[in-house]
């Protein structure tokens, strides 16, 4: 049942990349990126172009379509393991790539040393909020803060870690009030370039067409966002991984994204 409901609260924004209303209801965002053909960066709708006052990032400006340098920055939203979390994990130890992972208490209770094993190995492990619930809802600074707060406290609890600073609303649903607390409270709150369905492990496309779409739409200074339960994802993500060495891509982190 969690998952189902993971699912449906997800489905409208990994649509890929539009969305048939901007806003849900007033001040409400659900975020998308409109693509553009020729693997060229997509751009923000002029109307959630304040998410960069507030310490927001879906791209790397500063690797654009004509830059020298080609990178992208490798996100994941995981919620609960079905054996493909650790799939993805030995894929990018073995490949040498680190990621960011932005977790849910859920997983960390149930799954600690799955959990370590991402700090462990050099990932960052990010705030999805405790329990990945609707932040737009969410209209006073203390309980937003009390949501964020909680899963710090059971990844430290857990793991004797600290969280690393960077948040992702929930099914990118969000208000500027959500970013202006979230920056308040020392985050970075991370969006997208570019995501696919694959939340939903009983409908996965098949590894070839999920590939050629995460290729055809790969773009200089992408954040790309995939579920690690994803059986099509653990298939795929180290061919995937290659083909974009192999076309000269590098893989950045958060934290150096976010320091320029």
């Amino acid at each position: 049942m969690k998952r189902f409901l993971i699912a449906v609260l997800c489905a409208a924004l990994l649509i890929p990349c539009f969305a048939l209303s901007v806003f849900a209801e007033s001040g409400v965002h659900n975020w998308y990126c409109v693509r553009r053909a020729g693997n060229l960066q997509p751009s923000c709708e002029p109307a959630m172009s304040f998410i960069e006052k507030y310490g927001g990032y879906y791209i790397d400006h500063s690797h654009g379509d004509n830059s020298a340098e080609k990178v992208v920055y490798l996100t994941f939203d995981a919620g609960y393991e079905n054996g493909n979390i650790s799939k993805i994990l030995n894929t990018l130890k073995s490949e040498g790539v680190t990621a960011a992972f932005f977790v849910l208490s859920h997983l960390i209770e149930s799954q600690t040393e799955l959990i370590s094993r991402m700090a462990d190995e050099g990932h960052l492990v990010c705030n999805h909020t405790a329990s990945h619930k609707d932040m737009s809802a969410v209209h006073s600074k203390e309980a937003f803060a009390a949501e964020l707060s909680a899963l710090e406290k059971v990844y430290f609890e857990k793991t004797g870690k600290t969280l690393a600073k960077y948040y992702r609303p929930p099914c990118g649903r969000f208000s500027e009030e959500n970013l202006k607390f979230a920056y308040e409270l020392g985050y970075k709150t991370i969006f997208w370039s570019f995501a696919y369905a694959d939340w939903d492990n009983d409908h996965q496309m098949s590894p070839a067409a999920a590939e050629k779409k995460i290729l055809d739409n790969v773009h200089n200074g992408a954040i790309l966002l995939l579920h690690p339960t994803s059986a099509t994802n653990a298939a795929i993500l180290g061919s995937v991984i290659r083909i974009l060495r192999a076309k000269g891509y590098r893989f950045g982190t958060l934290d150096e994204l976010t320091k320029r």
